[in-house]
């Protein structure tokens, strides 16, 4: 096994085990492991030796998300280059030639989560916990995840999306963000059966997670994914304001410590961030993967170019600097988001030397699909 900074790789034969490698920081993805890893990734798959690549994290925890703190020391034009490596690199994932497995243990969230959930097999357990934290600091659910989102059941991933709720791993499964559900305790067996077939055939793969796998992992009593009917009803509305005024319709009529915690938690989220995550998701419903990361990448450009709203730093500095998790949104109320500022987030930014994301042709468009998602 030979380390390479915060990425560590193992041969086995032809596969290729990539392994995030910060376990401190719950393998928050650095900009450098991001540039390890889109390297790796395009050598393994001109590589004619390699035939499965898997994904795994160091440790309790597969990725905690893109370390977001580095972009509070660099211009933004330094932070659109990282968001340029980390785009390309879910791009790759997601039209990747060769047979990926992502096996996910522990926290998976924010671009964490983006960089499993565009694998083709995506292996979750009994520790697993996913999320997307974004707008309760300042950002939206990004690198892709207007796409997957937006294909969820119902409008379970404007919930997701706008929320930041957790799911285990058999809401994963349920919802389709996973593809297969192994118990904790078969999940070294897994990578070393993987290992030791030695190949990419992806019915072979699929056949050995499927023999690891517990086909219906149980749902816990409260599980949100049970709320799906009152979810569809509320995250359907037009706007944020209708979603919260359709949630708290059901308040009155039902007292419900899940509503109410729904309810709090957007009055709590940056109203720019809610605005421009739902016409995100709504947005990626009509588009493919690659369109919405060439749109992403300017929503995520404009967010940390910071003339529009700063609200990313105000949440950085409230959750992450000071700590003191009460930060002083502007705008601070979702009437004061006008329609014009949450358009400019979907422009080409008024800069001369910036540039649209460019993804190269990929012939692989998309080498998963909801069906599997």
């Amino acid at each position: 096994m030979a380390p390479t900074s915060q990425v560590l790789v193992k041969q086995t034969s032809n596969v290729r085990t990539i392994i995030l490698n910060n376990p401190q920081q719950l393998n928050a993805l650095t900009p450098e492991m991001a540039s390890q890893i889109l390297e790796l990734l395009n050598t393994y798959e001109e590589d004619p030796s390699v035939k499965l690549v898997i994904v795994k994290g160091e440790g309790k925890a597969f990725c905690a998300g893109g370390a977001v703190s580095v972009f509070l020391n660099v211009s933004w034009k330094e932070a659109a280059t990282v968001f340029y490596t980390a785009y390309t690199l879910d791009y790759l994932i997601a039209t990747y030639a060769k047979t990926q497995v992502s096996l996910i243990r522990g926290i998976v969230m924010g671009g964490g989560a983006a960089f499993a959930v565009h694998g083709r097999f995506r292996v979750v357990t009994d520790d697993t916990v996913f999320a997307m934290p974004e707008t309760a600091l300042g950002l939206f659910p990004d690198v892709g995840a207007s796409y997957y989102l937006s294909r969820l059941p119902g409008f379970f991933g404007e919930y997701v999306g706008l929320t930041g709720a957790r799911l285990d791993g058999a809401e994963m499964l349920a919802c389709g963000l996973a593809t297969h559900f192994v118990p904790l305790e078969k999940f070294s067996a897994l990578e070393d059966a993987l290992c030791k077939a030695n190949t990419g055939d992806p019915k072979i793969i699929n056949n050995i997670i499927h023999d690891f796998s517990n086909k219906n992992p149980k749902l816990k009593e409260k599980s949100q994914f049970f709320r799906l009917k009152t979810i569809n009803s509320c995250f359907s509305r037009r706007t944020v304001e209708d979603i919260i005024s359709a949630l708290e319709e059901e308040a009155y009529k039902n007292k419900d410590d899940w509503i109410s915690w729904t309810i709090k938690t957007l009055k709590k989220a940056s109203p720019t961030s809610l605005k421009i995550s739902l016409r995100s998701i709504r947005t990626g419903r009509l588009q493919g993967v690659g369109q919405c990361l060439i749109r992403e990448y300017r929503m995520s450009c404009t967010v940390i170019q910071g003339k529009v709203c700063r609200d990313f730093f105000e949440g950085c500095r409230a959750l992450l600097v000071d700590k003191d998790k009460n930060p002083k949104w502007e705008p601070s109320k979702l009437e004061l988001v006008s329609k014009q500022m949450v358009d400019s987030y979907f422009a080409p930014l008024d800069d001369e030397d910036w540039e649209d994301l460019k993804l190269p042709v990929r012939p692989n468009l998309t080498s998963y699909a909801i069906s599997k998602l």
